[in-house]
């Protein structure tokens, strides 16, 4: 199932969690809170304005970024977990 996303929407993977913290306890699945960083798989065309002009978003595909952690909403897609959020949603990309 492939998804696209719509105008200033953006389609996210969550990176992965350390297992590990570091002093070398093992966390649970239980204990841990979900990351809040992610790169991006796809994008969506752009902001529409009031007049009908369409403005590209500044990230793209396979930027890395943070954002906020109830953020956007979370879909499955071939039994994988992802999220959908606004341009808006994200507060910076990671160099």
């Amino acid at each position: 199932m492939n998804v696209r996303p719509l105008y200033d929407r953006v389609l996210v993977k969550r990176n992965d969690e350390p297992n590990m913290t570091k002093g070398g306890i093992y966390l649970p699945e239980t204990a841990k809170e979900k990351p809040i960083e992610g790169t991006i798989l796809a994008v969506g065309s752009g902001r529409v304005s009031d007049d009908g002009d369409v403005t590209p978003l500044e990230v793209k595909v396979g930027d890395k970024v943070v954002f906020g952690k109830y953020a956007g909403t979370e879909i499955k897609v071939d039994g994988e977990d992802r999220l959908i959020l606004r341009e808006d949603d994200i507060l910076g990309v990671i160099d």
